[in-house]
């Protein structure tokens, strides 16, 4: 019964395909414990160092105490608490609309907000390398979708003007802002003025800006002067807010919609009241001096260890933020170098195919606030140094 599961494995293994789970001791932070030894954590999504923070832990403790540990039902049933609601109003405040709705992940909000609220007369845009939340959201509305070419204006307008004559329901855009794989940045501004000009709307993830781009960490929307423009605002809490969970920021009547039509939402358990209470402490940080600061050491790092890549000649896809893909090319050179990395105190992630296209593999490097610049220097050295070492198949 079980052997095509073991033949597919064996063949996973034999041409470096094969995932396999690290498991991490003690907090998340800058340098982690693995298999009883301290390594260089340059994986983590935890982009200003929240997940491990004082204020975090001491929200989500309090709340435990005063609200129990699980919800024990779903939002529509009997697990719509205090927190849920508190951090949604917090949450649209954040993002400056009119109201907000908390999902158990990222992966739950994309699948669950798109086929919510799109249906079999609408059309999708989605951008070529979107999530695979997204992807997966666009399959399940039944709605036409339409992918354009990666951060291709033009050619989504020119999408735009073939489908315009039998157009019949509403039209989206939808696109990560900061593209997890590459990390460079979606053309927000320009997508806004094109969907102001063909009266569709435009639905952003921001998972990886949310709480780090921007002048006061709104995102990528911030980020690009066009914030209030975007008419759906995803995101995760489990990134830059160091929590879990994930959240959509928009019109009521979208939020209402998801009330009563989103599946994800009406039939899962609602998060543990602790979650939602990090993540305003989060909000809160993201808001004060402190987040200023944490956005203002993260950047430096970005530039310190972007510059030392560079100038050692390393290809990267991208220098835009936080997250720093070093293209490595083959599954076999990818898991090579990570192995070496790993084996010199440096725990830095290969991502091979179906995640990136085929010959585009990489070590996805993602930095803290919280690393220092000695230590970046040093991973840097080091990643080229492997690199060295591990020629090109």
């Amino acid at each position: 019964m079980t052997q095509d599961w073991t033949r597919h494995l064996e063949h996973l293994d034999q041409t470096d395909m094969r995932r396999r789970l690290r498991t991490l001791s003690g907090p998340q932070g800058a340098h982690v414990g693995l298999d009883g030894r301290d390594v260089l954590m340059l994986c983590s999504n935890n982009y200003l160092g929240l997940a491990n923070h004082p204020a975090l832990i001491e929200a989500a403790c309090r709340a435990t105490i005063d609200y129990g540990v699980g919800s024990s039902g779903s939002r529509l049933l009997s697990g719509s608490m205090t927190l849920h609601a508190a951090f949604e109003e917090r949450l649209a405040a954040f993002k400056q609309t009119p109201a907000a709705l908390l999902f158990n992940s990222g992966y739950a909000a994309n699948t669950g907000i798109i086929s919510g609220l799109f249906t079999a007369d609408d059309v999708i845009f989605s951008d070529a390398l979107n999530h695979a939340s997204i992807i997966d959201g666009c399959r399940l509305s039944t709605a036409k979708t339409l992918v354009y070419p990666h951060g291709d204006v033009a050619a989504l307008a020119g999408l735009m003007a073939k489908e315009r004559p039998q157009r019949k329901g509403r039209w989206l855009i939808v696109t990560d802002g900061v593209f997890s794989m590459d990390g460079d940045i979606a053309p927000l501004a320009a997508l806004c003025d094109l969907k102001e000009a063909e009266d569709a709307l435009l639905l952003v993830d921001d998972a990886h800006g949310t709480g780090v781009l921007g002048a006061t960490g709104r995102g990528s929307g911030e980020a690009c002067g066009c914030l209030a423009r975007i008419d759906l605002h995803m995101g995760t809490l489990g990134k830059g807010l160091g929590g879990f969970g994930a959240y959509l920021a928009g019109p009521q009547a979208a939020i209402d919609m998801l009330i009563n039509r989103c599946r994800p939402f009406i039939y899962s358990t609602s998060l543990p009241p602790s979650v939602p209470a990090a993540a305003i402490a989060a909000l809160d940080i993201v808001d004060s001096m402190e987040g200023a600061q944490l956005r203002q050491k993260l950047a430096s790092n970005q530039q310190l260890f972007v510059a030392a890549l560079q100038a050692g000649g390393a290809e990267l896809t991208a220098t835009m933020t936080q997250i720093i893909p070093v293209l490595t090319r083959t599954p076999e050179r990818t898991q090579q170098a990570a192995a070496q990395l790993l084996a010199d105190g440096i725990l830095l992630q290969g991502v091979r195919p179906p995640t990136v296209a085929v010959g585009s593999c990489r070590l996805r490097a993602t930095l803290m606030a919280t690393h220092r610049a000695d230590e970046l220097e040093q991973a840097a050295t080091s990643i080229l140094a492997t690199l060295r070492e591990i020629p090109p198949c």
